[in-house]
């Protein structure tokens, strides 16, 4: 899934490839994935490009100005991405055929050039991807129920978040109404480099693991944004991946401390973590197989 350091780059890749570009169309190919209705997508057409925003992990082009100002918001979810064309076919895509969910159609940089754009694609069965045209962003529900951007958190803001959480570290931290931005893949990254428990309570973090926790937030996704930042929209799943000190690393040596690195297996999903540098040398018992140890 694309988190706060993608989406961000994404972003400013849009900024600098898209922005002053007019919208020449756009085809819709699963009509599931578009969650507004009005304004209709036809809005776009003839409206130039005006920048590109994040929040959290919701991709927004920022199409107009003023009062005319539209907001063409994705969420990727876990399967899609954007990928860019510097010529896309005049042909409409059929509806339903392989992974590509919407295009958008920009006019020529130079005159008689080809049409560009981006496409949204999305792998898998699981259709996630969400698409909404809206005026104001916190029309979508997910953008107006968002936390604090994690890169904004301060120290203090992130004590009084984390105070009142029954839930584990992990999950609160990923609970985007708590913080904005971090996904499975960077919480492991923050916590591996805070030195604590995926499983130890939120609300019980001492104010000397609180310190430790902001820091790597701070440290290890403006790390990730400056690496990904000015890469292409089809290098930055690559960079992100060759960033990675933990997660998807499981069974290979830590990087701090020389541990093999543990993994924990959900239905769908898993993370990893070192036990000697997060967990005090215990290893997390997969959850499928039993109960998870504290």
């Amino acid at each position: 899934m694309p988190e706060l350091p993608e989406v961000e780059a994404l972003a400013s890749f849009l900024r600098e490839r898209a922005a002053g570009r007019a919208v020449v169309r756009t085809d819709v190919a699963s009509f599931s994935a578009v969650k507004t209705f009005d304004p209709p997508l036809s809005a776009l057409n003839g409206a130039v490009v005006s920048g590109a925003s994040r929040y959290g992990k919701f991709l927004s082009l920022d199409v107009g100005d003023g009062s005319d100002r539209l907001h063409l918001i994705t969420h990727l979810s876990r399967a899609g991405w954007l990928q860019w064309r510097e010529q896309l076919s005049p042909a409409p895509p059929k509806p339903g055929r392989g992974p590509l969910a919407f295009r958008l159609h920009l006019a020529p940089e130079f005159p008689a050039g080809p049409s560009s754009g981006f496409d949204l694609t999305e792998a898998g069965t699981q259709k996630r991807l969400a698409i909404y045209l809206v005026t104001d962003p916190r029309q979508v529900p997910g953008i107006a129920q968002l936390g604090p951007d994690a890169l904004s958190l301060t120290r203090d803001q992130l004590a009084g978040l984390l105070a009142g959480e029954r839930a584990q570290l992990k999950r609160a931290i990923t609970h985007q109404s708590v913080i904005a931005g971090i996904g499975n893949a960077y919480s492991d990254e923050i916590l591996h480099a805070a030195r604590l428990s995926p499983f130890k309570l939120a609300a019980k973090l001492t104010d000397a693991e609180i310190t430790r926790l902001h820091d790597a937030i701070g440290s290890v996704l403006t790390a990730a944004v400056e690496r990904s930042v000015g890469q292409r929209a089809a290098t930055l799943k690559g960079e992100k991946r060759s960033g990675l000190q933990v997660h998807a690393r499981g069974g290979l040596p830590c990087p701090v401390c020389g541990d093999s690195i543990g993994t924990v297996s959900f239905a769908d999903r898993s993370f990893q973590y070192c036990p000697t540098c997060q967990t005090e040398g215990r290893e997390l018992a997969d959850r499928r197989m039993s109960r998870l140890l504290r």
